[in-house]
């Protein structure tokens, strides 16, 4: 499983977030190594300053009183100071450290103690592994004045809020960013949801031009494409009213001058022509014209609209009613518009009946979506045909068996319908036998 985020909003906010934490952490570290060193360099000063200072203080003082004016003073953290007959520096000692060495001044000309008789008469150093070490000066009138210095490590942290500073500023960071990356992934969102509703319903209200320029230019552009969409359908549609118009004109006459023909069965069979040439006008303009879109979006029920499009099927198929089964809730509330979705639903049970001689219609509701089943009994389509049924005009009478036909509309209008309401329709066959048509519809918000 990938940790990179699929969404442009996910990959913005995780890029910033990577900066903020590269920025953070080069930013902590130069801070540490500042701190670090600042630190030194006052342990170092505090450390000499106060050995010079307890040497000028000792040096002036009786002998006797050395070790009790020691014993009551209060050394910096990592030094400790006494007065001794000899020195604490021991021959097998190892140098003093290189670095430490020129931290403290121990390498090099030893420090001016002012004049002669506050100089002290010889200064031994060993070195403490891994960075301290022993300083020993003698006094003129005897004795040694014996410093340990073992500076304590640098703490790069040592404010005990540092930690929750931090957190707290991190976490405002990261909600600023979140923050910040939403508002500006938001018109980006808002576009494609303008391209999804223009999808379902090419009269969809267009995308407010605002925002910054970028934004407003694809608002600006998608605009444009909407209404250059709605003009071609507008004048495909138009176009096959007016073809429509001025064919019903002549088929109205062929159908006048048909009755007048003596011969009845060819007089028949020219009206029977006649009445298929104008069913399909009529499916063809009623396609074109996608009065689903015009209908208002309303909440309905849609168990009682499934029983509603099988109970009107049992009324035109009498012979059949015996094989129109309803399974499912007594009531489900759905958001659409429940004419379209009328036809639609009725136009897959037609088929069925038709073409399997019964329809069984199962409805389900699942967390996000609302599925219809509606199967028959018949003889299926061949496997290569399950998506090119749908193509307008499209007919299959030789894999389904059909002794009369239609339009070859009726599934490419359900599938039209089905999908401005955010859904789908597919076919696939029956293991037992038979067809089986699956609606999906989007939960009622």
């Amino acid at each position: 499983m990938t940790l990179w985020p699929r969404s442009l909003a996910g990959r913005t906010a995780l890029l910033l977030l990577i900066g903020l934490i590269i920025v953070q952490a080069a930013g902590l570290t130069i801070h540490a190594l500042d701190r670090v060193e600042l630190q030194s360099f006052i342990q170092s000063r505090e450390i000499a300053g106060r050995s010079f200072a307890l040497w000028r203080n000792l040096v002036v003082m009786p002998p006797e009183r050395r070790a009790a004016f020691l014993a009551d003073l209060e050394m910096p953290a990592g030094m400790t100071a006494s007065f001794d007959a000899q020195t604490a520096v021991r021959p097998n000692m190892p140098p003093v450290n290189e670095a430490v060495a020129q931290r403290f001044r121990l390498a090099g000309p030893p420090p001016s103690f002012g004049p002669a008789r506050f100089r002290p008469r010889e200064i031994l150093v060993g070195g403490i592994p891994p960075d301290g070490f022993v300083l020993s000066m003698r006094f003129n009138d005897g004795g040694w004045l014996n410093l340990r210095v073992q500076p304590p490590h640098a703490r790069p942290w040592h404010s005990d809020t540092f930690l929750a500073a931090f957190i707290a500023m991190s976490c405002c960071a990261v909600a600023l960013i979140l923050w910040g990356v939403r508002r500006m992934i938001r018109p980006v969102a808002a576009l494609a949801a303008a391209a999804d509703a223009l999808g379902r319903n090419v009269n969809a209200p267009p995308l407010p031009e605002e925002g910054p320029s970028e934004t407003a230019t694809a608002a600006r552009a998608f605009n444009t494409m909407a209404s250059r969409i709605r003009r071609f359908v507008d004048d495909r549609t138009q176009m096959l009213a007016a073809i429509g118009h001025d064919l019903r004109t002549p088929i109205t006459r062929l159908r006048l001058r048909a009755e007048f023909m003596e011969d009845d069965e060819q007089r028949r069979k020219m009206l029977a022509d006649l009445s298929e040439m104008e069913a399909m006008i009529n499916a063809t303009l009623a396609f074109a014209r996608d009065d689903a879109a015009t209908e208002p979006s309303v909440a309905f029920d849609l168990a009682a609209l499934c029983q509603t499009v099988l109970d009107e099927a049992a009324d035109a198929a009498p012979d059949k009613a015996d094989g129109i089964v309803y399974e499912g809730p007594e009531r489900l509330r759905a958001q659409g518009r429940p004419a379209a979705l009328k036809r639609a639903l009725a136009n897959l049970v037609g088929n069925a009946l038709a073409y399997g001689g019964d329809a069984r219609l199962k409805l389900a509701s699942e967390a996000d979506a609302a599925r219809i089943s509606i199967e028959d009994h018949g003889l299926g389509i061949p496997e290569s045909d399950l998506e090119t049924a749908f193509q307008p005009f499209r007919r299959l009478e030789g894999s389904r068996n059909r002794e009369t036909g239609g339009s070859g509309l009726g599934l490419t209008i359900a599938r039209d319908i089905l999908r401005a309401h955010g859904g789908d329709v597919t076919l696939r066959n029956r293991r037992e036998g038979g067809l089986q048509a699956l609606v999906t519809l989007p939960a009622a918000s």
